[in-house]
């Protein structure tokens, strides 16, 4: 017999008070548990209750990657718990048994795109066929059910469901297909490896998190369409190539072109615009963001900030700088220059030489001292860069290598000019002026995470910080040939308006109108105002960068029948969606990715094409020596 459905309230002594409500199921199925207290904080909980094995077995080895040793012992379960860490794992615990439960043919609960609703199995011998159709039929399959909506008896409503207020009595049901053996459960605590998610996509799509991902995606996506089009006139022309989008612009008349990507970059929206500026493009972008931002995410506020390069390297050590915490580059070359240390004075003897900083907070709480040792292992094999620490004592004394070299009233100096404060953890770099910043401003990163994962909080994960950086070098030297350039961008951008002569006197001082947008550290858009000028174009193309013009002889014949000032931007979809819904990777707002290894794992892609097959469309490969005999590409 079944026991009522009234609440009891059940108490672990164990777990310091503790309370559950439990529902009479879960009252039954733990009215044998016992706890065993301990005198110390490794007191270890018993529980004892009688349940199936086959939830036995996945509480053992499939729970939240938690192996917690089971023992029969007559005709109960023993699970043996340590107090500390285990009371959120006692909650999921009851869900679990709870889930027992309804596999046992009280009720059951049906998920489809609006969420979830509880059915009520009924138990009158009239019903027995529905009973028995629905107590049997396998997790996600698919079910049609018809009943009676009616209120939940008192005090068993649900707040946290949409539906929590109703349940359907089943009058008749039907199994429109019934699912096979999961490989493994559509639940999104349970922890699948990558590529068996993509293996059976269409599974793992079924979860509510992939769900709301791809719901939001198209969403914002037809948000962004509805603000380009409907409130700014713009066209969707297909166009994939770079130079063809110029030549496309030499025609525009109208204010703004959209360039929706024709497979070559599916997860990017490009916008091309003709009579526009720098300012122009960045209006645009703030108000298309501004109008298809998701409500539940909180508003933001436009204009967003903007930095220029040389203030992102030179404060946070990279061009896409997370502007949500602070700890930025502080450079104390003026500070040090003065005094007689040997790799400080040998450091500032080259022409970009430098001495800069950045100061940890409470890093001495929070840092072991294998963390320091690894960051400043990271800095030396990601940048070859030797990195010093210096740390603030209790006394407010410092410690370090550098404090030989200092008196009293230097520390003091440098305990003000930096702001240390006690427990503080400085990291010191010295070389050239880019290298140091690159190094400085990753340690920064690493750090962060240090600490949060420590248990201090920098960054907070609802807050979005947009970012225009601005006014990049228009040209970089080779990595492979230092005295030849490259562009920086493409070779399309423009110079900056102040910087036009130095395109032709010295282009490597030159900045260009390339423009990124940045979110929380992640580059989610770019772009740049391009050259409309055939002279200026035949010129980067042929003094600067020594490239044949002649390969792009019909964009410069375009440019040269009055093409107008014009430039675009390409916004990162797939990144702002996954830093919208804040997913681990961008595979979770994409319906079906690929791997690392540009794979398709559910359709086993790419794959073998025999010569047979290629023939009707005229198409012959031939495989490099190493290739041949492989079945697989």
């Amino acid at each position: 017999m079944l026991p009522s459905r009234k609440l009891h309230d059940f108490r672990i002594p164990a777990l310091q008070g503790l309370m559950f409500k439990l529902k009479s199921c879960l009252s039954w199925l733990f009215a044998h548990c016992l706890s065993v207290a301990g005198q110390n904080l490794k007191q270890i909980v018993q529980i004892r209750f009688r349940c199936e094995k086959s939830i036995c077995t996945y509480i053992t080895w499939k729970c939240f990657d938690i192996s917690h040793k089971v023992q029969k012992v007559g005709s109960y379960h023993v699970l043996w718990l340590k107090k500390q860490k285990n009371t959120e794992f006692l909650k999921k615990l009851f869900f679990l048994l709870c889930f027992s439960w309804i596999r046992q043919g009280l009720f059951l609960v049906l998920r489809d795109f609006q969420g979830l609703t509880q059915i009520i199995i009924p138990q009158d011998e009239a019903h027995s066929h529905v009973k028995k159709l629905l107590s049997n039929a396998p997790v996600e399959s698919v079910v049609r059910v018809t009943g009676i909506v009616s209120p939940r008896p008192p005090g068993q409503e649900n707040p946290k469901m949409p539906t929590g207020d109703i349940e359907v009595k089943a009058e008749t049901a039907e199994i429109l297909n019934s699912c096979k053996k999961l490989p493994f459960e559509i639940k999104d605590f349970i922890k699948k490896s990558e590529a068996l998610r993509m293996q059976y996509r269409y599974l793992d799509l079924r979860s509510f998190q992939l769900q709301y991902n791809l719901r939001l995606r198209s969403h914002i996506v037809m948000r962004m369409r509805e603000y380009l089009c409907n409130l700014h006139g713009s066209k969707r022309i297909p166009c994939a190539l770079e130079g063809s989008r110029q030549v496309l612009l030499s025609a525009a008349e109208s204010s703004a072109v959209q360039a929706a990507p024709h497979g070559r970059r599916p997860g990017q929206i490009d916008i091309e615009m003709s009579f526009v500026d720098q300012a122009g493009i960045q209006r645009l972008i703030e108000g298309l963001l501004q109008y298809s931002w998701p409500e539940e995410r909180g508003p933001i506020t436009t204009p967003f900030p903007s930095m220029t390069y040389k203030e992102a390297l030179a404060d946070y050590g990279t061009d896409k700088p997370d502007i949500r915490f602070g700890m930025k580059i502080v450079d104390v070359s003026d500070f040090l220059r003065r005094l007689d240390i040997e790799f400080v004075q040998n450091a500032l003897s080259y022409p970009h030489g430098t001495v800069k900083v950045i100061c940890i907070p409470q890093g001495v709480r929070y840092l072991k001292n294998k963390d320091l040792e690894s960051l400043k292992e990271s800095a030396k094999s990601q940048f070859n860069q030797e990195i010093m620490e210096i740390i603030c004592r209790p006394d407010g004394s410092l410690k370090s290598l550098l404090t030989k070299f200092l008196g009293e009233k230097q520390q003091s100096e440098l305990i003000q000019a930096l702001n240390i404060q006690v427990d503080d953890v400085v990291l010191l770099a010295a070389g050239e002026h880019k290298q140091v910043c690159s190094a400085l401003g990753s340690l920064r990163l690493e750090s962060a995470d240090l600490l949060e994962a420590a248990g201090l909080v920098l960054r907070d994960p609802t807050a979005f910080h947009f970012l225009w950086v601005v006014d990049f070098p228009l040209f970089l030297p080779k990595e492979e040939n230092p005295t030849e350039l490259e562009s920086a961008h493409h070779p399309f951008t423009a110079p900056h308006p102040s910087d036009t002569s130095l395109l032709y006197s010295d282009p490597t001082k030159a900045r260009s109108q390339h423009y990124d947008l940045v979110l929380n550290g992640n580059e989610v858009g770019g772009g740049s105002i391009r050259i409309h000028s055939a002279e200026q174009q035949r010129f980067v193309l042929e003094k600067v960068l020594k490239e044949d013009s002649e390969v792009l002889f019909h964009l410069l014949e375009a440019l040269e029948f009055g093409a107008p000032p014009h430039g675009g931007i390409a916004l990162g979809l797939d990144r702002l969606i996954s830093l919208i819904v804040d997913a681990p990777s961008i595979r979770d707002v994409i319906a079906f990715p690929k791997s690392f290894r540009g794979r398709d794992l559910m359709g086993n892609a790419p794959d073998y094409v025999t010569p047979e097959e290629l023939e009707p469309y005229h198409i012959q490969v031939s495989w490099p020596l190493a290739e041949r005999g492989k079945e697989k590409l």
